[in-house]
């Protein structure tokens, strides 16, 4: 079984790890930071917008379970990828929407879904997704991962990752572990 990495920002990390611990074939997801350039940043640090990092989780895959392409496929159903650094509420570079890829595959295979995103007019405005290169990930602290399996009524959690959960249940419901 081949093993593989894939690093998405979409938004607060604690919504699109929610999200990718739902799928078959997902070994870890792991909340942290990617893109900025400031060393080994902490959450206050990436909050403030000044690092450069966008929160982002890196999942490791099998892919005789899942493909590049669906882990592709419900990131875009996640998080609304034609705003510019923001997600709802949450505005700033921190929160852009970004793929940072691990080799030329995935970079082909995230442009090729862009494009045909933006072709297909799915979404009213174009697609702004980052598609880079992950020069370096840095772990978020511990108290962010498993963030919603922890506070499951936490108002931030009932408010915003709750519905995007429902949405993956309901676009991706054959991707889902039992």
């Amino acid at each position: 079984m081949t093993v593989e990495m894939a690093t998405f920002g979409g938004g607060c990390f604690w919504c699109l790890e929610a999200a990718f611990q739902k799928l078959n074939g997902i070994e870890s997801v792991v909340p942290g930071y990617a893109g900025g350039n400031t060393p080994d940043p902490d959450y206050e640090q990436v909050c403030s917008g000044s690092t450069g990092h966008a929160e982002v989780v890196q999942i490791k895959y099998a892919t005789g379970e899942v493909s590049y392409r669906k882990l592709l496929e419900v990131f875009f159903t996640i998080h609304d990828p034609t705003t510019l650094n923001r997600q709802g509420n949450d505005v700033g570079t921190q929160y852009r929407s970004v793929v940072f890829f691990h080799n030329d595959k995935q970079k082909s295979e995230a442009e090729d879904f862009i494009s045909k995103l933006n072709t297909s007019k799915i979404w009213r405005d174009q697609v702004v997704t980052e598609v880079v290169p992950l020069e370096k990930f840095y772990e978020g602290e511990i108290y962010h991962h498993n963030y919603y399996l922890q506070n499951p009524s936490q108002s931030y959690c009932q408010l915003i990752i709750s519905p995007k959960l429902e949405k993956l249940f309901e676009k991706h419901n054959s991707l889902l572990t039992n």
